[in-house]
Order: structure tokens, then sequence, then C-alpha cells
């Protein structure tokens, strides 16, 4: 690490302080994992001041208008949503500390969210890191810890994300948007698949916990030996006539799912079987 500054002269990012705008569940968690690693935390900003000091009493900081959030401080983190990121960079960008770094922690889109503070703040040294982890409870600190992010910008960025813990790995831009479609497709699809059994055993009449070890196990054989290797039923053996009553016996808003998705392990499976594609299609 960098020697801090002199006394009395402009702080900047060797002072290891930082501030953040739009503190939801993932910049209450990176806030936190900061802090853990001795950073301190100066300045929340939110929506309004009277939004972000509830948050600011929990961390310890200063609630603030967005334009005041990156004085003094040699990080500044932008947590908004992803429609709001380049806006809020050009507002913070104006009274940024000489020097500081300005990262945002969206998946969608990279560094180029921050293009626009180039011309006006060229001393700014801009990056992007996005935790590939589910951040929606009270727990999301603990759950960032060697968890993977993808970041884009300089070495600082990278040496950031290790110190708090996490894996970091680095995706070309032009694969950004397919990364983030993978990364929607692993947490709230099957967030939304599960919701799909759970319909479906309150139709039959059974509980939906009795499917949690089910799922646990055939996701971990996932990740463990591969996809196609852990797929296993009726699809995977040619059953055509198990898949055919499946579809006569769920509900009809749900047909379209069952299809595609048996479908897809139909592909997995890397069996020809042009009858049972065709139903299927």
């Amino acid at each position: 690490m960098r020697p801090a500054p002199l006394e009395g002269l402009e702080p900047t990012l060797n002072q290891r302080t930082f501030s953040i705008i739009g503190p939801g569940r993932a910049g209450m968690a990176i806030a936190k994992a900061l802090a853990n690693n001795g950073w301190v935390i100066s300045r929340v900003a939110g929506r309004s001041i009277e939004h972000a000091q509830p948050l600011a009493e929990k961390l310890g900081a200063v609630a603030c208008i967005a334009a005041d959030v990156g004085i003094g401080v040699g990080l500044i983190i932008i947590a908004t949503p992803d429609s709001a990121i380049s806006e809020t960079a050009l507002i913070v960008a104006a009274q940024a500390s000489h020097g500081a770094l300005l990262i945002h922690l969206a998946g969608a889109t990279g560094i180029e969210a921050l293009e626009g503070v180039r011309s006006t703040r060229p001393d700014l040294v801009l990056g992007s890191l996005h935790p590939l982890q589910t951040l929606s409870d009270d727990n999301a600190f603990e759950k960032l810890q060697g968890a993977f992010c993808a970041v884009e910008g300089p070495q600082e960025i990278e040496e950031l994300a290790r110190e708090i813990g996490l894996t970091p790995f680095s995706v070309l831009p032009a694969n950004r948007s397919a990364y983030h479609a993978a990364a929607v497709v692993a947490s709230n699809h099957v967030v939304a698949l599960m919701g799909q059994v759970e319909r479906m055993a309150n139709n039959a009449g059974v509980p939906f916990e009795a499917f949690a070890p089910l799922a646990r196990t055939a996701i971990e054989a996932a990740l463990i030996s591969g996809p196609a290797s852990a797929l296993t039923g009726p699809v995977s053996r040619g059953d055509a006539a198990t898949i055919e009553a499946h579809l006569r016996a769920i509900d009809p808003s749900g047909v379209a799912v069952y299809k595609a998705l048996a479908l897809d392990a139909l592909r997995l499976s890397g069996r020809d079987d042009p009858a049972l594609e065709e139903m299927l299609s």
C-alpha cells in the first residue's frame, strides 16, 4: 500500500477513506467488507438526505447530497440502479478528490458507464466491480467472502476486490451482456423455476420443502461434475410417455416453461430423438 499523503494535503486514494451513493444491499455489503479491512467510511448519499440518513447512521457516516459524496475520500462507490450510473458519476466527479478511485457495482455494464467523466476529470481512476453473488438479505456481507467478481479497470480494482475477500476475473466488453445474462439465469431464473416447483407441488398436494434435497443435490452435482453428467430423468432416458403425461397433468400456464426446459435438457443429453424433440417443440 502506498504511504499516506502528508498532513494538510488534499485527501486522495492513499487515505483509505470511502463514500457510497445508492446504498442498497450490494453497496452495504461492500461497505461492511471495506470497513472490516480498515477502510473508513465518510459519506453516504441516496435519493435524498432523509433516505440516506438511517444507513449513514448505521455505518457511522455522514448523510449528504450526491454532489458532496466524493469530497475528501479516496474511493467513491456508485451503487445506484444501472440506468442512473452515468448521470450519477458526472455529479459525483465534479467535487471528487484528485486521484480518487471511482467505481460502480453493476453487472450489466462495465467501465463504459463512467466514460462521461473522462473528459471533465481525467485525474480520476475509473473502474467497475460486480460481485457475482446474491445479496438479498442481511447476511450479504458474509456471502461476499470467497465469491467471484467481475472487475474492469486498472490493477487497483483487482487489488481492492482481493482485499475484501473476493476472487476477481475480467470480462471482455463485448461479452458483458452474455456474462450478465448467465448471472441472471444462475440466480433469478433458478428462483423463478423454484416458484414453478412450488406451484406444481401445491397442485399435487405435496409440501414444497419436500423438493429441497432433490434441488440441492441436482445443483451440487451439476457444479461438481458438469451439467451433462448430472442430468437424470425422463428426458435423459428418452421416456416420451412420461413426459406426455407430465404435459397433460401440469397447469397450462406452466407447459411452455416445461417444454422449453425439457428441450434444453434433451440437447444437453446429446440424445438424437426427433420424435421427442418434435413433442417438445
